[in-house]
């Protein structure tokens, strides 16, 4: 019975990760999107 509270715990954990990712996402996809354009930008300098 304790494997199964085990098990059950280790479930909880996982939970935990993925939505402390979610609330991060709304700040990482805009920082992405900001190196993603600045990157593009500077290529297309550089090849003017």
């Amino acid at each position: 019975m304790s494997a199964d509270h085990s098990s059950h715990h280790n479930a909880s954990e996982e939970v935990d990760v993925v939505e402390s990712i979610v609330h991060q996402i709304p700040v990482v996809i805009p920082v992405a999107g900001a190196a993603l354009i600045f990157l593009l930008a500077f290529i297309a300098v550089s090849m003017a």
